[in-house]
């Protein structure tokens, strides 16, 4: 199936609500973590913009590195696999530091999973994690999410970094997908 098979619906987040939202968690992760040196850890792609805003949104005392680690578990389609497969591994060395690993969706909870026991394995002082939205009618795992952006029902979304074939990653609000 091609991208043409699907069309913008509706919005179901406004760049406002979900701006304010990264505020709140931005003033929760800043308060946990007043005068630590936190490494954040981003999905790629679709974390990119969250964790950015994210990142950009803490107080200027958390001391804020950033790196990414890239998996695919959805490939084009518009449901996840279940099959995790590594792409990039982080470059940063987490040992005794304070991470949390950022994700733009919880759907499965297979993915998020995965990461965090290959994470955990490192050696990381603390491992939190961080997802922009949470869909619990698809969980297949327990998952542990530490921050959370929004629970949404079970749709397929795009914007914010959230794509379908590469498109839609560049709309400033999360809309809801329909095949035609």
């Amino acid at each position: 199936m091609g991208t043409d098979d699907y069309e913008l619906d509706h919005i179901m987040l406004t760049q406002d609500v979900i701006s304010k939202r990264i505020s709140e968690l931005a003033a929760s992760i800043s308060e946990e973590y007043r005068g630590e040196e936190l490494i954040f850890t981003g999905v790629l792609k679709g974390a990119v913009i969250f964790m950015s805003d994210l990142v950009r949104s803490l107080d200027l005392s958390v001391d804020a590195r950033m790196d990414f680690i890239a998996v695919s578990s959805y490939g084009n389609a518009s449901t996840s696999s279940g099959a995790v497969k590594m792409i990039k591994d982080m470059d940063t060395y987490i040992a005794d530091k304070h991470v949390i690993l950022v994700e733009d969706i919880m759907d499965t909870g297979l993915t998020l999973s995965y990461l965090r026991e290959m994470l955990m394995a490192r050696g990381p002082e603390t491992l939190r994690t961080c997802v922009l939205l949470e869909k619990p009618d698809r969980k297949k795992v327990d998952s542990i999410l530490d921050y959370r952006g929004f629970t949404i029902p079970d749709e397929f979304v795009v914007g914010y970094g959230l794509d379908y074939a590469g498109k839609w990653r560049n709309l400033p609000d999360i809309w809801c997908v329909t095949k035609h």
